[in-house]
């Protein structure tokens, strides 16, 4: 041999002989891992774990019942078969061999221990860690078979022959054995558990505490297995009298990595409650078929670390419990504290609102409806919560200081929140009828009522009629309305009423007031380009009522919405002073009647102070409108003539005879409101 292949052996003997409890960990793991190729090999981990553990444990009941005549080894057998991949038995003799024949010492048990991690190189770190305790299970199983209880005399001269005749003598020394082993077992358990939770579709960005373990893991698996190399060693010497041999290095080795390794798995366990627990509230969310609105928003908000959660009632000024919500449909607003005003003042006029006539639409009750406001910051300190408080006589309820992480996320994945404020109904049911309420109630306030995607659709559509008759007209107000800008359409036949709002809204336009493109204001009167489009106007719009159809519902018959309208527009023809229509581009907003319209344009300065409030431009002008209107009643109000009409679409009157009953038929009609003031009259 050259002496350069002898200096070879000599580095190599000298690298096997480490002494392990004279390096560090991360030194050792830089060893280890030089071991370890990509796990090729497949392996029923779990299946030969059961098959060791067992042996082991009633090898260690044997021990504790050694004089009671109990054999416990009868059930072993039980799992065979059940391998998919197991070390052929040379293999697993071999390496149990290799074990039981370690010399004393830790140097010697590294020698022994690397060289097991080379045969095992494409196996993961808890198969190694497996393999290796079943190894140790064969010649420990096989010791305490042959301890001498009674038995035939085969099984008796083996025991002797084995040196096993004083075991009695070392039972303390054996506790202490069997106590190291166990400690063995519970780190394999520990190594198996976390490899089911790195195959459960878990990784380290859900579970960021698996970084950790990932690192501990190789290191955690040599000390399983150089442990378990040392006391197989020490097996054969376990029957001889007067054996004493300290093992409380690895004790404390194993208590050490343990403990750290606990700590991190516990903190991988706890991220992972926190998955299962996110999944189980997304699931509750977005099925709606199983939960309700208090489950709904229990889900979302209720930390587990404090149960009984509360929101702010702001304006009776007390808290209450979730259960407030029970069988309500509740408006979320979710936001931050900063840049809200146009949100909260919007939300501020539907809680007015919502405590007005009329108090029921289409079937929905207003009182139903409550608001909740969900604030999320990234850090609560005394500025936000002042920002917070500072929201006050409002009718809504307000989660403060939310911190619930796994409520954030939820409202931020489900939600989809990205920072900007967001308004969603929720059913009773604990279904979101509108994923984006905010767009229904900037748009249309209290007439969006109640605030279904339906809802906005239904009034965005409930007009089409309206435009399609007033584009072909004009181009104008087809360049007006492209630019979703307010427009004021008027017309009547009073002359002096037509050029005071005509003059009244050039003022209004030139105050200076609006000065945001959002609020550019424009007008346009009805037959401007030609004074023939009225009279073919109004023609129309009296053929579409007498074209509709009442709605069967159930036994009654019903007016729809579009019907509706065209009646209102039809009231407004009669106004002898005039009339004007405000709209936001395509959406109408307001239906006026003259004399009213008329001194809500003029009275400008009185109710513009509404809009430094953020309150739009449309809102403010209707509440002054409906103020207006109330103390302006005409002595002899509106009235409606029909003639010529299909029947279908007048009330019907049955025939004050009694002994007849049959309905009267229809000649002609005359309908005329005097509110209170004169009777009304059918001709």
């Amino acid at each position: 041999m050259s002496s350069k292949q002898v200096s070879s052996n000599t580095l190599l003997k000298e690298k096997l002989l480490l002494n392990p409890f004279d390096v560090n960990d991360d030194q050792m793991l830089e060893k280890i891992y030089m071991t370890h190729y990509h796990c090729v090999e497949k392996y029923d981990v779990v299946s030969l774990h059961s098959i060791a553990s067992k042996v082991i444990d009633h090898s260690i009941e044997i021990a504790h019942s050694i004089k009671q005549n109990e054999e416990q080894n009868e059930q072993v057998r039980e799992e065979k078969d059940t391998l998919i991949s197991c070390p052929r038995l040379p293999a697993l003799k071999r390496i149990s061999c290799q074990m039981i024949c370690t010399g004393r010492g830790e140097q010697y048990a590294h020698q022994t221990t690397m060289l097991i991690l080379e045969q095992l190189r494409e196996y993961s770190w808890d198969a190694k860690a497996v393999i290796a305790l079943a190894a140790f299970a064969l010649e420990y199983g096989k010791f305490w078979q042959l301890v001498p209880i009674p038995r035939d005399k085969l099984g008796k001269s083996l025991a002797e022959l084995n040196g096993l005749h004083s075991i009695m003598e070392n039972m303390q020394q054996l506790d202490h054995f069997n106590n190291l082993v166990k400690k063995v077992m519970e780190v394999v358990k520990c190594i198996t558990h976390w490899k089911k939770l790195i195959t459960e579709d878990y990784n380290v960005k859900d579970v960021p505490g698996l970084t950790d373990t990932l690192h501990e893991i190789p290191v955690l698996a040599y000390w399983t297995i150089i442990t378990l190399v040392t006391c197989t060693s020490h097996v054969d010497f376990l029957g001889d009298k007067g054996y004493r041999y300290d093992l409380s290095k690895f004790d404390y080795k194993l208590d050490y990595i343990l403990k750290n390794f606990k700590e991190h798995q516990d903190k991988c366990n706890t991220q992972i409650e926190r998955i299962k627990d996110y999944s189980k509230r997304k699931d509750i969310i977005n099925n709606s078929t199983e939960t309700d609105i208090v489950k709904y928003l229990e889900a979302l908000i209720v930390d587990p670390q404090d149960p009984r959660p509360v929101v702010y009632n702001v304006l009776a000024q007390k808290e209450a419990g979730i259960g407030v919500f029970k069988n309500k449909y509740v408006l979320l607003f979710i936001s931050g504290t900063d840049n809200i005003d146009y949100e909260t003042q919007l939300l501020i006029s539907i809680d007015v609102k919502l405590r007005e006539e009329p108090k029921e639409v289409e079937g929905y009750r207003k009182e139903d409806f409550s608001i909740l406001w969900i604030p999320i910051v990234s850090v609560w300190d005394e500025e936000q919560r002042k920002k917070v408080e500072n929201i006050s006589e409002v009718g809504w309820f307000v989660m403060k200081e939310f911190k619930f992480k796994t409520g954030i996320d939820l409202i931020k994945e489900v939600f989809n929140y990205k920072g900007n404020p967001i308004i969603l109904l929720i059913s009773p049911q604990g279904k979101v009828e509108n994923p984006d309420a905010k767009q229904i109630i900037s748009t249309w306030g209290i007439e969006g009522f109640p605030f279904r995607t339906s809802d906005h659709i239904r009034l965005t559509q409930q007009w089409n009629w309206f435009w399609t008759e007033i584009k072909n007209l004009s181009s104008t107000i087809r360049e007006l309305i492209n630019r979703d800008c307010y427009i004021f359409i008027y017309g009547g036949t009073n002359s002096k009423w037509i050029e005071d709002f005509s003059s009244a809204v050039e003022k209004l336009k030139n105050s200076g007031t609006f000065s945001l493109v959002e609020t550019t204001i424009e007008s346009y009167k009805l037959g401007s380009e030609s004074p023939k489009n009225v009279p073919r106007f109004w023609i129309t719009i009296d053929n579409m009522l007498a074209s509709r159809k009442r709605i069967k519902k159930g036994d009654a018959e019903v007016e729809d919405s579009t019907t509706r309208e065209i009646k209102n527009l039809l009231s407004l023809k009669q106004d002898p002073n005039g009339w004007a229509i405000l709209t936001k581009g395509s959406h109408v907003k307001l239906l006026g009647f003259g004399d009213a319209m008329l001194r809500t344009v003029m009275d400008l300065e009185i109710w513009k102070e509404k809009l430094d409030h953020e309150v739009s431009f449309d809102v403010a002008f209707k509440d002054y409108y409906e103020k207006c209107e109330f103390k302006s009643v005409p002595k002899k109000c509106e009235h409606r003539e029909f003639a010529n009409y299909p029947t279908d679409i007048l009330a019907h009157l049955p025939c004050p005879n009694k002994k007849c009953g049959h309905e009267m038929g229809v000649a002609s009609v005359k309908y005329k409101c005097c509110h209170g003031l004169e009777t009304g009259d059918i001709a």
